[in-house]
């Protein structure tokens, strides 16, 4: 059970406290892009760019880990300023995490991973020994069904997460 749940949860990718954590000796950042970042199927947006150039600024390495086709992923990863990204990944496979690592060149002990959904972002990255952060989903209800049914499985675990577990 543990292997879904997320080493944090916070409201929202834009507000990690990055500056701590690479304190701490993390040294990159992978996201996921759809309702982690942006709306599901948005563009990236003037916060998505900016928080990579903090990123960037700060000393990390960042990439975006989709289960999406190229074009999506790579328009918006040349769009937000990531290092490098990685598409139909196949999360939760550990294969497409480790690729991304590798391409930025740090380790799976350094690297975070950020996403909204338990049961491919957090799942893929707690296997690989990531340091891992749920964030809420941008949008609500405005996903492909089967989103809507796997998140009708994940809310009472994350709910769960923040009443039991993240104070152990």
């Amino acid at each position: 059970m543990k292997l879904f749940f997320p080493d944090e949860h916070i409201r929202s990718a834009y507000d990690i406290n990055y500056s701590a954590l690479y304190a701490l000796g993390y040294r990159g950042v992978i996201f996921d892009i759809d309702n982690t970042l942006v709306p599901h199927g948005a563009p990236a947006t003037d916060q998505a760019r900016q928080l990579f150039k903090e990123l960037s600024k700060i000393g990390f390495h960042t990439g975006v880990l989709s289960n999406n086709k190229e074009p999506r992923v790579k328009s918006f990863s040349d769009a937000a300023g990531c290092d490098s990204y990685v598409y139909k990944a196949n999360k939760p496979a550990r294969s497409s995490y480790m690729s991304l690592i590798d391409k930025l060149g740090t380790t799976s002990k350094n690297t975070i991973f950020v996403g909204d959904q338990l049961f491919t972002d957090i799942w893929g990255a707690n296997r690989c020994g990531m340091h891992s952060i749920l964030t809420d989903p941008v949008q609500k209800w405005k996903e492909e069904p089967q989103i809507i049914l796997k998140r009708l499985i994940e809310w009472p675990l994350v709910k769960y997460y923040d009443t039991k577990v993240k104070d152990f």
